[in-house]
């Protein structure tokens, strides 16, 4: 079971978040990724709080919630909900497909006991499919948690999960 998170801690990462990319419009990726970063998503009370500090510097306005949902929800490398423990993030674009992606996924699916969308029973994986990662020549191509792995075989899959043990 996992801890809850309280109000306190997601006020006190926005903050040092806060102080260490500006309160400027244009830090709102940097603070939305350290919020994902230390609690693996964004909970939802972190919009309010990231809404009270940052501001378009031009005008004095502050951003709307559905401003930054907006933009959480458009990174695929960002989370609005809980996921596993470890995240594999597969390369689901054409030239990832024809270099075996298909087999690779599959094999995935059968090591993790779970399909794209989904998280283990037991909160240790999730299984997300994503658009271009933009590392084409070396597909198929995934990412487990920040590690990029290329020109994967789908017999190559078992060792680089038992990596994450």
């Amino acid at each position: 079971m996992t801890k809850a998170i309280t109000e306190d801690e997601v006020v006190s990462v926005i903050e040092k978040a806060v102080q260490e990319h500006g309160a400027a419009r244009e830090a709102v990726i940097p603070i939305l990724s350290a919020v994902n970063h230390a609690f693996g998503f964004i909970p939802r009370e972190a919009f309010s709080e990231i809404r009270r500090l940052v501001h378009d510097p031009e005008t004095g306005l502050f951003l709307a919630d559905s401003q930054l949902y907006s933009v959480a929800s458009f990174y695929q490398l960002l989370s609005l909900s809980k996921l596993g423990r470890h995240v594999v993030r597969f390369c689901e674009s054409a030239p990832c497909h024809v270099m075996g992606g298909r087999e690779v996924i599959q094999t995935l699916e059968d090591e993790l006991g779970i399909t794209p969308g989904e998280t283990s029973i037991d909160n240790k994986w999730s299984l997300i499919m994503t658009s271009c990662l933009g590392i084409c020549s070396v597909g198929p191509v995934f990412i487990v948690d920040e590690d990029v792995y290329g020109n994967i075989s789908p017999e190559q899959v078992h060792e680089i999960l038992e990596l994450y043990e």
